[in-house]
């Protein structure tokens, strides 16, 4: 076979193949044996005549229409192992010569990634970070539980802190008067001084009775959650339907022993001190990985293509489009209280969705060149553990399907390739 390689762009390119004669004859006798099954040669049991009489009893263009994709298919697949290219989609095929059987030339246009230039990773230093948790952090937690476990007596005077009020409430544009997508709703609970709900809503209601209503207007923090309501002005109008005093139970080894296995209320403190740590230390070795990454993927260089970025965008707004139907709000309300068009949003989304190719790509490089790999135990134990923690028989089968072990993998590669990085990162030079 011979190949001949334009490069159109960093990330396109042309290939001409021309094969072999001796190639052809190959993948011809491997398309007739395929066929064979279903024809019958007399005197012959099925699949078993000799080649030279399927071929006579096989309708010719049926032949040659197998022997061209079989063709195509092998002889593309080996042109991009011997090129050493990543085929990111189907390639564009032209045939530009072909004699049944004898000969056969065709081009191939295919997109794929272009030049990795990888920086020295193992160089590259960044600073652990500290899960730190204080005793505050702790008596916060037991707070929180001794809230959620406190008895609810309604009374008839006005709402002051730490009262549970259920209210009614609507929220609409100060300016427009429109309807504010998830800022409606009837009988919601909100415990005050929570800080549970927008800045400054709370304190609103600080004075009110039961039965009482007020009107108010907030103006949502410039850092806010939802991008479409960031320094958004919203005229809120509610209502006080019930308030409640919050009794919290006493602090003690009765409290803790109705929350799990805890002999004494200082067990209890231990245990919450010990998950806080837990969830501290994965909070910070997710921001020292990607700080670790970033630095990378800053001092390197990958030639993306353009629809790979696409892809991903295409993706990230269809995880936010699900985001929205649980808050209640439709794609065209998100645009419009973004004040963008549907292509805007798009190209918005493109550096974000270019930096998580990149660094993917990156993280593949560096497994190559770490020689990291997956073992066939190691994939067994991360869904023996998994199905321990979905009880579920059809979850845990789902677990055993080949498209989700496939991306366990990838998971786990992902995971020891991060592993690693976190080693060099993290070690002194030597002196």
């Amino acid at each position: 076979m011979q190949i001949k390689r334009e490069n159109i762009s960093p990330t396109e390119i042309k290939l001409t193949v021309i094969a072999d004669k001796s190639e052809l004859d190959s993948i011809k006798s491997i398309v007739l044996k395929k066929l064979s099954g279903d024809i019958k040669v007399p005197g012959f049991r099925a699949g078993h005549a000799p080649v030279n009489l399927i071929e006579k009893q096989i309708n010719p263009a049926t032949l040659q229409n197998e022997f061209l994709n079989d063709s195509v298919n092998q002889l593309f697949e080996q042109a991009i192992v011997h090129e050493k290219i990543r085929v990111i989609n189907q390639p564009e095929i032209s045939i530009t010569k072909f004699v049944p059987f004898s000969t056969m030339e065709f081009t191939a246009d295919v997109e794929v990634v272009g030049e990795v230039r990888l920086a020295d990773y193992k160089t590259v230093k960044v600073a652990p970070k500290k899960a730190e948790v204080t005793a505050k952090d702790v008596n916060a937690i037991i707070d929180n539980l001794l809230s959620r476990a406190a008895e609810k007596k309604e009374v008839k005077r006005v709402v002051k802190d730490g009262d549970e009020v259920i209210l009614d409430f609507k929220g609409v544009d100060l300016k427009t008067k429109d309807p504010i997508a998830g800022a409606e709703s009837q009988d919601y609970p909100l415990v005050i001084g929570s800080n549970s709900f927008i800045p400054g809503f709370e304190e609103k209601l600080v004075g009110l009775k039961a039965n009482e209503s007020k009107s108010f207007t907030i103006t949502f923090p410039i850092d806010y959650a939802a991008p479409e309501l960031q320094g958004r002005k919203v005229s809120f109008d509610i209502t006080i339907k019930k308030v409640c005093e919050l009794v919290k139970p006493k602090a003690d080894d009765k409290f803790a022993a109705s929350l799990g296995p805890f002999k004494t209320f200082e067990e209890l403190k231990v245990d919450a001190k010990k998950q806080l740590i837990a969830e501290k230390k994965r909070e910070a070795d997710q921001q020292y990985d990607n700080e670790v990454l970033k630095a990378i993927s800053d001092s390197s260089h990958v030639d993306i293509p353009k629809s790979l970025v696409n892809q991903e965008i295409d993706r990230m707004e269809e995880e936010e489009k699900r985001n929205l139907v649980y808050r209640g709000q439709t794609w065209q309300e998100h645009l419009d209280a973004e004040k963008v068009t549907e292509e805007e949003h798009h190209e918005r989304q493109r550096p974000i969705a270019e930096e998580r190719i990149k660094s993917g790509l990156l993280l593949g490089e560096i497994a190559e060149k770490e020689k990291i790999s997956v073992t066939p135990e190691e994939l067994e134990t991360r869904i023996v553990l998994l199905k321990t923690q979905y009880q579920d028989p059809a979850m845990q089968k789902e677990l055993d399907q080949p498209e989700n072990r496939r991306d366990l993998t990838s998971r786990l590669m992902i995971e020891k390739t991060l592993d690693r990085l976190r080693t060099y990162a993290s070690k002194k030079p030597s002196n």
